[in-house]
């Protein structure tokens, strides 16, 4: 299936990476093959640890990767100089030919190690960047949240979430 949220579309990403994405389209360049990794550069809470948590909803992000025509009028009104040629790029934009790299899932992780390594098409990763950060950071702070109170609370508690009180805004604890 496709992601758990349904916000989780080809949309969720700055406008830089469609720029960028433009950029090597228009110079040609859009097929060249570019790696990136993810990483994270401290551990929250102020912890000695982060779990890795995410990848599931990335590969499903991959999996479903597809611009809808609403979509499409949507880019061409926030980008009104772009050639139309590069939306129909986007709209037969293909990320079968990304190459993901990972630490499983539910692992303890370092800042500074990679955790993920995307590898395919340079404009296709570009727009794929922004998302998976995302979708990463906010799974790993979750996992490592828990996993703290677990390891405070011991094995044989019974711990009960309430976070949509603490949520940001109305659907910030849908996901």
């Amino acid at each position: 299936g496709g992601p758990t949220n349904p916000m989780v579309t080809p949309l969720l990403t700055d406008l830089y990476q469609f720029t960028m994405a433009y950029a090597y389209w228009k110079a040609g360049k859009q097929n060249e093959r570019a790696v990136f990794d993810l990483y994270f550069r401290k551990n929250p809470f102020g912890g000695e640890y982060t779990v890795f948590a995410g990848l599931e909803e990335c590969i499903k992000l991959i999996a479903n990767f597809k611009f809808t025509e609403d979509e499409i009028a949507f880019l061409q009104s926030c980008l009104p100089s772009c050639d139309l040629g590069f939306f129909s790029y986007l709209r037969e934009i293909d990320p079968s030919d990304v190459e993901i790299h990972a630490i499983p899932e539910g692992y303890v992780v370092f800042p500074k190690v990679p955790l993920m390594r995307v590898e395919g098409p340079v404009a296709v990763v570009q727009l794929l960047e922004t998302p998976f950060v995302n979708l990463i950071n906010y799974a790993s702070l979750v996992a490592t949240n828990a996993s703290r109170h677990r390891f405070v609370a011991g094995k044989t508690k019974l711990l009960l979430e309430f976070g949509l009180r603490r949520a940001q805004g109305p659907d910030g604890g849908i996901g």
